[in-house]
């Protein structure tokens, strides 16, 4: 049975950040800091639960994968499905729910918030509180900001330059920075026992050894409105930590502008220059 530890900011990297921090962004969060949550938020029902109707404006529809190259691998067709969604997507919002199950420590932390993707290279992850944590990437320049530990730690900033070779490979997809079918290998596991029946759940393996995690799953929406959108992506390292990602309450190419990838920390905070 895992473990729900106190809700408490410890953090568990020296002062500064180091590049291959930065580089891992979300995919350790315990780099970072223990991820916080509110007392009464709870984790969503599993398997992920679908809205009533459509995000509006309409999300893109996949265009269906070429039958001569994936008709006899059906986890490529389905990947092909995904990459094809997110083709059609310049820029997407969605709110999260993150779950961090630390396999050695027996301790699982979760936070929520909001998340936006804007193509070419463009996120930013907004933490609800008491985490609080800003994570910002746009332009060539990388902003993470994380609230003191107390009330007079008025918090640090981290800021560096990146390159979009940079971004965190689990979610380069989503920025239009990566292509699944160039980056990773693919399996189809069995939806049921994975929590997800209707839907489909694909494996991926890195291509190349990724010192940051060992594999992904994506829970990917069946519906004919929605096909080839992860609703849930699970990052799993080489020891079996398990960072989970639900997303819900979506919004699709409504126009988001530029300028809330510029977004800019307190002045009273530490600063880091990488």
């Amino acid at each position: 049975m895992t473990r729900e530890t106190p809700i408490r900011r410890t953090r568990t990297y020296p002062r500064p950040i180091s590049v291959a921090i930065v580089a891992a962004l979300l995919v350790t969060p315990t780099f970072f800091a223990a991820a916080q949550t509110a007392p009464a938020a709870q984790p969503p029902a599993t398997p992920v639960p679908k809205p009533a109707a459509p995000a509006s404006p309409a999300p893109p529809r996949a265009t269906p994968a070429p039958a001569a190259a994936n008709s006899a691998d059906p986890a490529r067709q389905i990947a092909a499905t995904v990459q094809s969604f997110y083709d059609q997507t310049k820029d997407l919002s969605a709110s999260f729910f993150q779950t961090y199950v630390n396999k050695l420590y027996d301790r699982t932390d979760r936070s929520q918030g909001r998340v936006m993707f804007k193509k070419p290279g463009r996120m930013r992850w907004d933490y609800a509180k008491p985490n609080g944590k800003v994570i910002v990437a746009s332009a060539g320049k990388l902003t993470v900001f994380e609230p003191g530990d107390e009330p007079n730690d008025q918090g640090q900033v981290l800021e560096q330059n990146f390159s979009e070779s940079d971004l965190p490979q689990a979610m380069s997809f989503l920025m239009g920075s990566g292509r699944l079918a160039d980056d990773f290998g693919f399996k189809l596991l069995d939806a049921a026992r994975e929590g997800y029946p209707g839907g489909q759940v694909l494996e991926l393996k890195p291509r190349k050894p990724n010192p940051h995690f060992d594999r992904l799953l994506f829970y990917v929406e069946t519906t004919p409105s929605l096909r080839g959108l992860v609703r849930r992506l699970v990052i799993i390292d080489a020891t079996g930590n398990r960072n989970r990602f639900d997303f819900s309450e979506f919004k699709f190419n409504t126009g988001t502008s530029d300028a809330t990838f510029t977004w800019k920390p307190p002045a009273t905070a530490r600063r880091v220059h990488m």
